[in-house]
């Protein structure tokens, strides 16, 4: 492998887990600050939290909703070209043409909106005694597929309750994507039992690199967030976390590294093909 080849096999990941408040202008400037003090520790791809940019909740989504591009996505824009990163900006209220989506933008190095992900699946669940959230009392859910390429590798993306379904994950892998990143804000019930469990499946079973990046947990939203913003390896290992608190999470994706563990349990090649598959229903 030629010195080049080693070099682009490995880059610095920073994901931000930002304590959001309910002043919009705070969020985006707070988070500007971070994305710079990130790039400074060396990072080429940094990562926002879902809702960065506004509290988490149907009752917030249609008063802090923009379209894009927008208040928000500038900033984002104006950060990713100014700090050289891959910037992948958490998530937004978005709307367009009368619906409002669950949107996650994604910026290249020159400021370039790369692409946007609108969340797939919709956040209604209903855990007796513990929580009861209907995201789809508000929001539309996405429809496209959301993968965009690096010097380093391709990177699929991801909205919260998008991680628990595996065939998301399958696919992305099967599109060639290295590394996986879920923007999330799992809750206290969610949170201690499933957060990192989803991660580590997601990454072990297509052995390949999984980021979160969640809000900071505040105690007196009417949304509390987990936190524990995490990277994970294709080992299954967890490499990089952090407690509730706003941080910056850390952690050097190896590609190599990745590439050494599909030689060692080779089932990307072993799959029955014959018997079993996931694939799109549509090619997008």
């Amino acid at each position: 492998m030629s010195t080049l080849a080693r070099a682009m096999s490995k880059f610095r990941l920073a994901v931000i887990q930002l304590h959001v408040t309910n002043v919009k202008r705070d969020n985006l400037s707070k988070a500007k600050r971070l994305i710079k003090e990130a790039a400074g520790q060396g990072s080429k791809l940094v990562v926002l939290p879902e809702c960065f940019n506004s509290p988490y909740g149907t009752g917030f989504f249609r008063e802090y909703a923009e379209k894009i591009p927008g208040a928000s996505t500038k900033m984002l824009s104006e950060a990713a070209k100014e700090n050289e990163v891959y910037l992948i900006g958490g998530s937004i209220p978005e709307e367009d043409g009368g619906k409002l989506y669950n949107t996650c933008p994604v910026f290249g190095p020159d400021g370039t909106l790369l692409m946007t992900h609108r969340k797939i699946h919709l956040f209604d669940i209903d855990v007796p005694g513990k929580i009861r959230f209907q995201e789809s009392e508000t929001l539309s859910p996405g429809s496209a597929f959301s993968v965009f390429e690096t010097p380093f590798c391709k990177v699929g993306v991801g909205i919260c309750y998008d991680i628990r379904f595996a065939e998301l994950a399958q696919l992305y892998s099967k599109m060639g994507c290295g590394l996986l990143v879920y923007p999330g804000a799992f809750n206290m019930t969610t949170g201690p039992a499933h957060w990192e469990l989803l991660q580590r499946a997601r990454a072990l079973d297509n052995q390949l690199y999984v980021a979160t990046a969640s809000p900071a947990r505040d105690e007196t939203s009417s949304y509390v967030a987990w936190g524990h913003s995490t990277v994970v390896n294709p080992w299954g290992e967890v490499i990089s976390t952090t407690g509730s608190e706003e941080a910056v999470v850390y952690a050097d994706v190896d590609l190599q590294y990745m590439a050494e563990v599909r030689r060692q349990i080779p089932v990307t090649v072993q799959k029955r093909d014959d018997l079993y598959a996931v694939s799109p229903v549509t090619e997008r």
